[in-house]
């Protein structure tokens, strides 16, 4: 009976043994070092995917920021200020600006020198419409110089807008349109000036053809004056004999 129970328990042991054993053979180590490498390697491979997922994503998030365009237009600003000193030079008197106009009326009140048909009465109209021009091309440019002077105060207000447009700026494509309309701002503002110029010279040359139209009629006055016979020579007069 004993030893019916020995064999037994050796029996029961080689068997453990075998069990044992076969567990090892089956959980290789370099299968499973091989299988942790090639599941890192997929996880990078992930990664890597994900991160330029991301990547992507920022670049499509930044294309987006420069096209987006500015929310805020100021060349109707610019316009408005600029047809007020426009509207002053077409409102101004006197000589006209057309070419074909001024070169007549240029020609009848200002002339290299009068005709003697001309009257001594049109002479003195002539002269007061002269008078008048140059009082007309001072008054457009006061007008301008005063509007001129208020279109700063709106071309301040129009630049420090546009600075901070500029400086907010979210992409490309907003920073280059801020910067276009600071050069419109810079064009309207040169034009401006130029208007300006345009007046002030206007009427010093109206002053200047004035003073030679001045010169001329005094000329004709003190030739009709004269005459064209023998002019008077001034004789000696003897009074009481003497």
């Amino acid at each position: 009976m004993k030893k019916r129970l020995l064999a037994a328990a050796i029996a029961a042991m080689l068997c453990t043994v075998s069990t044992v054993q076969a567990q090892w053979v089956v959980v290789d180590p370099t299968n499973l070092v091989q299988n942790t490498l090639t599941a890192v390697r997929t996880l990078q491979q992930i990664n890597n995917q994900i991160n330029q997922l991301q990547n992507e994503a920022q670049m499509l998030m930044n294309q987006a920021r420069n096209l987006a365009t500015l929310d805020f237009n100021i060349v109707n600003r610019l316009r408005s200020t600029l047809a007020t000193t426009e509207r002053l030079i077409a409102e101004a008197q006197g000589l006209a600006y057309d070419v074909q106009n001024l070169d007549r009326e240029f020609a009848r009140l200002y002339p290299e020198q009068y005709a003697a048909t001309v009257s001594g009465d049109q002479m003195y109209q002539d002269a007061q419409e002269r008078w008048k021009h140059t009082l007309d091309g001072l008054h457009t440019a006061m007008r301008m110089q005063a509007q001129v002077s208020q279109n700063l105060r709106e071309d301040e207000s129009a630049l420090a807008d546009l600075v901070s447009q500029s400086q907010s700026a979210q992409g490309a494509l907003q920073a280059m349109q801020a910067t276009n309309q600071l050069l419109a701002l810079q064009a309207k503002q040169s034009i401006q000036a130029q208007q300006l110029q345009i007046t002030q010279e206007r009427a010093a040359a109206l002053e200047l053809a004035r003073q030679a139209a001045a010169i001329e009629r005094g000329r004709e006055v003190t030739r009709r004056f004269l005459g064209d016979g023998t002019p008077y020579t001034p004789q000696r007069v003897d009074f009481y004999g003497n």
